[in-house]
């Protein structure tokens, strides 16, 4: 006798939780301008290669005869499908079903049926967020309340010491979901159609008597600008996923493995004549950095992390000779390049990312130093910069600094990573550094010598030339040892180390020696 009839159950069964909401809850989601949380899988995975966990789980209705009449799958999709041919642990939201949110008794109750995540196969996770947060309408259907106990955060926080976690925030991100974004090494939110907050705007109200649009509350202006909580922005959905693949291609899957070496095709000793002539003799005038990435990594390879929050400071990954390397720069046409609390936090989190698996670090230095005020005081400029400070001391990946014009003061020293493993310092021919500025610092100590002159800014001009004679690179060259170079030099220098840092890094592999990952 044939199981026929059962196996054409079976998919009925999968054809029905492939319908997801149902036509309404389909046709809704398509007038708010949003793809299905199987489209996003489509865009996300190679094509066949999801392999659905718990995908016949959900709400059945029987007839009296024992037939079933209806079903309603679970409103989270996960399972492990590939991605550019690397296995990827993926949860999806689907917002067709109760916009998405997770319920107390999702069909019933998980019996451990063997179904690995990503934490015991050690891969790369990413999560497809969609979801309007918690709903009272679960009370009536349950006939209580119930506590929370957050249980489900214990698997995200393991993860992220163990193997790369990305989050696209594709709609609203709201109540137990909003944290995943920043529980990921990377978060990208599409523009208009994603959100994150812990509650929406009414729950604001009913909390503040505040009238609050969802976009103004918790959209990417706010997170990726202000906030810091998302880090790129995206123009749709299918960039937001494009960014989480690219993201993945620099990672390793675990922190056991090497990260993944691309394109060899540009040459390492590709000198770009640019250089030559792009820092200004004149040290008020500003230049684009971005010449400098452009010329010294593989043509194409960096990818920006935060571009509009913190942006004195640049920060993504790269490639230099196909090896992935993370790369921090100062911007000197944002606040100069000086460091402030964002751009100090936005930093701490790249040293450990690289840190966490195992990519050299990559400093292209034009520090004047930390952004001094009533304001930087207020937001708490120590504690950030003390972070940094931690995060950089702890590390242990092979680091590499060029100082391509200046290093000042506390927040130049931070480009330095000290203890007994691989770094390197070089500075460009154009460079000039010290405890503070020359001319900030000369008012602080000649005070009263320049009160006391009979024409005291001749007299601050007097000291401040004699300082310049003295602050000639070559100098420091001379007594310390410190390496100059043609800036034209740069990339094959730093495709070099990059190359012998490999042997470095094998015997690094697993968890990090320093402290865990941290939001």
């Amino acid at each position: 006798m044939s199981w026929q009839p059962e196996i054409d159950e079976l998919q009925r069964r999968h054809t029905m939780a492939e319908a997801m909401g149902g036509p309404e809850g389909v046709a809704r989601q398509r007038l708010r301008g949003k793809l299905t949380v199987r489209e996003r899988l489509d865009l996300l995975v190679d094509e066949g290669s999801f392999q659905e966990q718990g995908k016949l789980q959900g709400f059945a209705k029987y007839d009296d005869d024992g037939n079933l009449t209806g079903f309603l799958p679970t409103s989270r999709v996960k399972g492990i499908g590939k991605v550019n041919g690397r296995r990827v642990y993926i949860t999806g939201s689907d917002f067709t079903i109760r916009g998405g949110s997770a319920h107390s008794d999702d069909g019933g109750v998980d019996m451990g049926h063997g179904q690995p995540n990503a934490n015991e196969l050690l891969l790369p996770t990413v999560h497809l967020l969609d979801a309007a947060g918690g709903s009272v309408e679960e009370f009536s259907e349950l006939g209580r309340t119930y506590i929370p106990d957050g249980g489900q955060f214990e698997a995200y926080c393991k993860i992220v010491n163990i193997a790369p976690v990305a989050s696209a925030v594709l709609g609203p991100t709201a109540g137990g979901a909003a944290p995943i974004p920043p529980l990921s090494h990377f978060s990208v939110m599409a523009k208009g159609l994603g959100q994150v907050f812990p509650g929406g705007p009414p729950v604001v109200k009913a909390a503040l008597g505040l009238e609050i649009d969802k976009e103004v509350l918790g959209g990417w202006k706010i997170h990726t600008r202000v906030s810091g909580v998302v880090d790129n922005a995206a123009e749709d959905e299918e960039d937001a996923i494009d960014q989480v693949k690219r993201f993945l291609s620099y990672m390793p899957d675990n922190v056991y493995e090497m990260p993944p070496r691309g394109d060899t095709s540009d040459d390492p000793q590709r000198r770009d004549e640019r250089l030559l002539d792009l820092i200004p003799h004149d040290k008020r005038r500003p230049y684009d950095p971005r010449v400098i990435i452009d010329a010294v990594f593989d043509k194409d390879s960096f990818f920006e992390i935060s571009p509009t929050y913190g942006a004195s400071r640049i920060v993504g990954l790269a490639r230099a000779n196909g090896y992935p390397v993370g790369v921090l720069m100062n911007n000197v046409n944002r606040r100069g390049g000086s460091m402030d609390v964002a751009a100090a936090e936005k930093s701490s989190r790249l040293v450990q990312l690289c840190d966490t698996f195992h990519l050299p670090m990559v400093v292209l230095m034009d520090d004047p130093g930390f952004l001094v005020g009533p304001e930087s005081e207020k937001q708490g400029i120590e504690r950030a910069g003390a972070r940094l400070v931690y995060s950089i001391v702890a590390s242990k990946m092979p680091w590499l600094s060029f100082v391509c014009r200046q290093s000042f003061g506390l927040a130049g020293s931070l480009q330095f990573r000290p203890g007994p493993h691989l770094f390197r310092r070089y500075a460009w021919v154009s460079g000039h550094w010290g405890s503070m500025h020359i001319e900030g610092g000369t008012d602080a100590a000649f005070r009263r010598v320049i009160a006391d002159a009979p024409d005291p800014d001749a007299k601050r001009a007097e000291i401040e030339e004699g300082f310049r004679r003295i602050s000639s690179p070559f100098r420091t060259a001379e007594a310390t040892g410190l390496d100059l170079i043609d800036p034209r030099d740069t990339r094959a220098i730093l495709c070099d180390f990059v190359e012998m840092a490999q042997g470095v890094i094998k015997t690094q592999l697993g968890p990090g020696v320093g402290p865990t990952w941290r939001p």
